[in-house]
């Protein structure tokens, strides 16, 4: 399945109950592997989990960890990108080279990578020598 239709497809199973703001995001592994996740709001708003983190869970929950590339989807006329906080968690798989794809369902709108959108990113590099 492609990363547009996995995205699409689990956009539809988002909670969004509070913000009615649908979100679906897959990622597909080096290995060619795709994962995929959507939003889920809760009512102690905004203590939900993005579709981002959904789809990084559950490629972890696989056994992988390397990102080659994700999409976000979302019925909006600007192009979605990762949150901040989803940014970093891509970061922790991904290189400043993950292609990061914008959609809406019914196509593809945007297109940048890692580094454009986190650049100067915190990384397990900072750690080494930390006492």
């Amino acid at each position: 399945m492609s990363l547009f239709d996995s995205a699409r497809q689990v956009r539809e199973n988002a909670y969004a109950p509070y913000s009615n703001f649908q979100v679906g995001a897959a990622i597909r592994t080096k290995a060619g592997d795709v994962f995929s996740g959507c939003n889920v709001e809760n009512v102690a708003y905004p203590e939900g989990t993005c579709a981002e983190a959904g789809a990084v869970a559950a490629m972890v929950a696989a056994g992988q960890g390397d990102i080659a590339e994700i999409l976000v989807l979302a019925e909006s006329e600007v192009p979605i990108t990762p949150c901040g906080g989803c940014r970093q968690k891509i970061a922790e798989f991904g290189t400043p080279d993950t292609v990061i794809i914008s959609a809406n369902p019914r196509e593809v709108v945007g297109r940048t990578t890692l580094g454009a959108l986190l650049p100067s990113s915190f990384t397990s590099a900072h750690l080494d020598g930390a006492s």
